[in-house]
């Protein structure tokens, strides 16, 4: 059986505290969502930030409760689904905000997609990093266009955000174990 993981995206408001979170399970090898929750912390929304205004998506209620209902909430989710590695693109900061998850492995999504020698779809011509990173250019959207979702546009929901990475992840193609572990 396939190792079930998670991809998940934060928002944060002008005090750069988590408002919501968008959680995605899926399988390796599928890469595709078998399940989604999202989370608004209430206090924290109340704060505003530069994407309340994509706190609500359409056709999904997201769960309203604080920061401690929320780290609950998120960890008896994870853990349902036997979740041991969580991914992110920019994990670091999504890492960074959500410290009470540092018991999972951390992974970066943009360590792969944003990375000529790993990313095919990265114009030969595109002005890389002696690493081999776009030294600009590497949003989700932009990586999304690369892989020929030209109409695309980036909501800053977390919840699909995170299903916007986790379908950057089923273009690379990679395995789970491919991506660099915070």
């Amino acid at each position: 059986m396939a190792e079930k993981f998670a991809v998940i995206d934060t928002e944060t408001n002008w005090k750069n505290v988590v408002m919501s979170v968008g959680i995605v399970i899926a399988e390796e090898g599928q890469f595709v969502a078998l399940d989604n929750k999202y989370i608004i912390i209430e206090e924290a929304a109340k704060v505003g930030g530069m994407y309340s205004y994509a706190l609500n998506i359409k056709g999904k209620t997201p769960q309203l409760t604080d920061r401690k209902g929320a780290v609950k909430e998120i960890k008896d989710y994870l853990d349902s689904f036997g979740i041991k590695s969580i991914f992110a693109y920019n994990a670091s900061f999504d890492a960074r905000v959500l410290p009470e998850l540092h018991d999972y492995n951390w992974h970066d999504i943009l360590k792969l997609a944003a990375y000529k020698q790993h990313n095919p779809k990265i114009p030969a011509d595109a002005i890389c990093c002696s690493t081999g990173r776009l030294k600009s250019g590497y949003r989700v959207e932009n990586i999304l266009h690369m892989f020929g979702e030209d109409g695309y546009t980036e909501f800053h929901n977390a919840l699909t955000d995170a299903v916007d990475e986790l379908r950057i992840m089923r273009y690379l193609k990679y395995g789970i174990g491919d991506y660099p572990v915070l």
